[in-house]
């Protein structure tokens, strides 16, 4: 209890930072990072393709295979129906690539965490983060630790999202059945290139603040530090 009173009455809210690189970026790393990670959660999909039999037996059908996060896709079977017009042969989509997705979304979840920490502390604790050198350092750290992470995540979601329009192609559905079947419309996948392209800008948002927040280290040197009065600077007060 005493901790968390005495955090409520050192909490000072400062919207200062937000004037200034360190805090402005980290907003935007904030957003960039709910994009990512909203847009690849949650997502499903449809392909198309129809199935159409020769004179005289049932008339042509459609089949939508559905396959959503986290893109395991054999557990989305669907039917195919026979030229008999009484059998239905179920199918399922190949590919397991929820290693990947989930990876990617797991990355930006917990930067979107580590993204309100930071923030709650630069605005309401900026005398407690400047107060030592151990808070700049462990943000350092943890900030060039996520850059990291976003490259590798990025570069395997946008592998994995290659394997997915891969698996769910229409033409590549079709090939069981070719003598019946045509391709149809190509699922809807700009929200997952989108996700991609989000993985990356956070890669460079998160890679470019560790330089703003380097200098906030005391591994950075003023290069035009105060001059003393050995070197001819104004006397001391």
């Amino acid at each position: 209890m005493d901790t968390v009173q005495k955090l409520v009455s050192g909490f000072s809210l400062d919207l200062g930072p937000l004037k200034e690189p360190l805090g402005f970026i980290r907003v935007l790393e904030w957003v960039f990072t709910i994009f990512a990670f909203a847009t690849t959660g949650g997502y499903s999909g449809t392909s198309h393709f129809t199935v159409k039999c020769p004179a005289g037996t049932p008339e042509e059908s459609s089949v939508e295979p559905v396959f959503g996060y986290p893109f395991r896709l054999p557990a989305h079977p669907y039917d195919i129906p026979t030229c008999n017009g009484t059998d239905v042969r179920t199918n399922y989509l190949q590919g397991d690539f929820s290693s990947s997705a989930e990876f990617f979304v797991c990355v930006g979840v917990f930067g979107f965490l580590y993204c309100t920490a930071t923030l709650i502390l630069y605005l309401g604790y900026q005398n407690v983060y400047r107060q030592t050198t151990r808070g700049p350092i462990v943000d350092l750290v943890l900030t060039a630790a996520f850059a990291f992470l976003w490259l590798v995540s990025s570069s395997a979601w946008g592998k994995g999202l290659t394997d997915v329009k891969w698996a769910t192609n229409p033409e590549h559905l079709v090939e069981s059945c070719q003598d019946v079947c045509q391709p149809g419309e190509f699922p809807s996948m700009g929200r997952l290139n989108a996700s991609v392209i989000f993985g990356f800008l956070n890669m460079i948002l998160w890679a470019g603040n560790c330089w703003f927040i380097y200098k906030e280290t005391p591994f950075h040197k003023d290069p035009n530090p105060p001059a003393t009065m050995e070197e001819g600077g104004p006397p001391e007060p």
